[in-house]
């Protein structure tokens, strides 16, 4: 696989070069121009077969300046595919890729995420309004709410209105554009909508943690209507499984420095834990 690649840039460089007489600069940023799309899936294939590789591997694999490496790794670690470390990079595991249904996702991990709502329901004593995003952990740990007429849950979640309609606590919908994937509602109605409301606590899930970048998510129609949520809650609980620890997503949410409490089912690192304990973040875990 990999020398069927190396000849393949090999023969695209000599055609380049003789060429480029005749095709002129706009023939020639053409041509770049595709050599870059190929180096990219190149790239991408390269990490994920053997689930790392380093930009010196990579600039003799593709033929290319190391510099050009490190900028087509920044692009791919920018949509979540892999995760920068020194010297190269690694492929994402625990990617998640955009547009997979909501009944999906939550056959996903069930179990994991029915713990971590048992773990986020000590968090429900004394918080009586709540925003929750249409994340699947966060839908399982609004099963866990008090059956309470004084609390109230504000949410864009349209599996949590169906889930919910008989439940004993207040539910209010954001409103917005219907997502048909996520069962969620987007867009500028909701943001609006959210601004109307302040509360005690956000539960919100995402793509990604890192202790360099904070918390991030992939998708950007639903990232800032939870970044609405965040900005009108006293405090911010991140329902997470373990694999989303290190790894990377396309937009930024929040710094973890603004996150109160993070709950997940298994023990993340020492360096996360050491992290918590620094910043004041409760890890329940």
């Amino acid at each position: 696989m990999l020398s069927k690649e190396k000849g393949l840039a090999k023969t695209n460089s000599e055609e380049l070069l003789l060429n480029k007489s005749i095709i002129g600069d706009e023939g020639l940023e053409r041509e770049e121009s595709m050599a870059g799309k190929e180096r990219l899936m190149v790239i991408r294939q390269t990490v994920q077969t053997h689930k790392k590789a380093s930009v010196g591997e990579l600039s003799k694999i593709c033929r290319v300046t190391e510099e050009t490496i490190r900028r087509d790794l920044d692009k791919l670690e920018a949509d979540g595919v892999v995760t920068r470390v020194h010297g190269g990079a690694i492929w994402n595991e625990g990617v998640q890729k955009e547009g997979i249904h909501f009944y999906r996702r939550l056959s996903k991990h069930l179990k994991e995420k029915q713990e971590i709502a048992r773990k986020a329901a000590r968090l429900f004593e004394g918080k009586n309004t709540i925003l929750a995003d249409s994340s699947t952990t966060v839908v399982e740990a609004l099963k866990l709410l008090p059956q309470s007429p004084d609390v109230t849950v504000v949410t864009n979640s349209t599996e949590a209105l169906r889930e919910f309609q008989q439940a004993a606590f207040n539910i209010i919908s954001t409103g917005g554009e219907f997502n048909k994937k996520s069962l969620s509602l987007q867009g500028q109605l909701a943001k609006s909508n959210i601004t109307k409301y302040n509360v005690s606590l956000a539960l919100i899930s995402c793509k990604g943690l890192s202790l360099e970048k904070g918390v991030l998510d992939s998708n950007e129609s639903e990232a800032e209507i939870k970044k609405a949520m965040l900005a009108q809650a006293e405090e911010v609980a991140l329902l997470v499984d373990y694999s989303k620890f290190d790894q990377s997503a396309f937009v930024n949410l929040i710094d973890l420095e603004n996150v109160n409490y993070i709950i997940t089912d298994k023990r993340p690192s020492d360096e996360w834990i050491d992290y918590c304990l620094e910043h004041d973040i409760e890890l329940i875990y």
